[in-house]
């Protein structure tokens, strides 16, 4: 069978905010919150963004989003209507505004992201009417099939969002984001607010709703799990920079990064004779203002020599696919999650 089609190429992706200082707000630095960060998303395939908070990744999802403008950088998107492939970062509102059906985001706090004075019904619909998608029985249709799609019932559309629990107005949200069947669909930390049986639930309906309509997902989370439950490839950040990107099940068998190897150690074990084995990182992870020379992990990394102080690593592949931006990441033998234990 042949591999499926890009429908997303980000390209040395970049976004610096400034730093205002003084009566006047001069300019005097940038904060480099996602600095050359390249990833592909296939059609029908979840990638997973993973790191620690203030790593840049919400920030990538709303550049794809088109919610922040790049710095630099490029994001091909691929149209669903056989259209050439468009950039995403360049492109002018207008265009954007026509691809915007096919590019929906599921946000974390589902109560902050559904208006309280819109019935269920009416937040379902809005999409639909501002992109004239539909209207009068068509919208009514549309609507009560979204709601029933993530399990809800159709009674439901006359509430409002404060009637409902946490994993219901998540389901709300994804219905909304569903209604517009878009190709891709941003979800940033979509179950981190919910209890651990309905984030279950959540990402089983994620799941349920991709086989059914062959969609793809950028996955944000810091949950690492879940990550590897519903991802089949995964990009590392630390930083605003890419460490390690990687299909899933190679990047936890083997990581090819010490930052990645700290991450799966702190994962819970079933093994008690492992615990010894946690990589606890010292420090606090650097400053994005004003982030250090050569690798930005160096301050922290157990395996740190006088190159990585000097000379940033480029992101190299390892192996088929399995990509790591350090300088030996060849020669280091790292602990995956078969040798501790993963609770995943």
């Amino acid at each position: 069978m042949s591999e499926p089609e890009i429908l997303l190429e980000v390209k040395n992706l970049k976004k610096h905010f400034p730093i205002y200082r003084g009566v006047f707000k001069r300019i005097v630095g940038y904060v480099k919150a996602v600095d050359g960060v390249s990833f592909t998303i296939r059609s029908g395939e979840t990638v997973g963004l993973v790191g620690e908070s203030g790593c840049g990744k919400t920030t990538v999802g709303r550049m794809v989003m088109g919610a922040y403008r790049p710095t630099s950088g490029e994001i091909w998107f691929k149209p669903p209507n056989g259209e050439p492939p468009v950039d995403l970062a360049s492109v002018d509102s207008r265009r954007m505004k026509a691809l915007r059906p096919h590019i929906q985001m599921v946000f974390q706090d589902p109560f902050a992201s559904l208006n309280p004075r819109m019935t269920i019904r009416e937040i379902i619909a809005e999409p639909l009417v501002v992109n004239k998608i539909a209207r009068g029985k068509e919208l009514e249709r549309r609507v009560r099939e979204s709601i029933e799609m993530v399990g809800l019932q159709t009674h439901h559309l006359s509430r409002y969002p404060h009637a409902f629990s946490g994993g219901q107005r998540q389901r709300i949200s994804i219905a909304r984001a569903m209604g517009l069947f878009p190709s891709l669909v941003v979800a940033d930390e979509p179950t981190s607010a919910l209890d651990v049986s309905v984030q279950a639930q959540i990402v089983n309906l994620a799941l349920d709703i991709q086989s059914r309509f062959g969609l793809a997902y950028l996955f944000i989370s810091h949950d690492l799990g879940l990550i590897r439950h519903f991802s089949s490839r995964v990009v590392v950040m630390y930083v605003g920079h890419v460490m390690e990107y990687a299909p899933a099940e190679s990047l936890f068998k083997r990581p090819r990064h010490p930052y990645t190897e700290a991450l799966l150690s702190n994962v819970p074990t079933t093994r008690p004779n492992l615990l010894g084995r946690k990589i606890i990182l010292r420090g606090e992870p650097a400053d994005p203002a004003n982030p250090p020379p050569g690798c930005p992990f160096h301050t922290r990394c157990l395996y740190v020599q006088d190159i990585c102080r000097e000379v940033m690593p480029s992101l190299e592949e390892i192996e088929p696919e399995h990509k790591s931006a350090c300088h030996f990441a060849g020669t280091l033998d790292l602990t995956g999650c078969d040798a501790l234990g993963c609770v995943l």
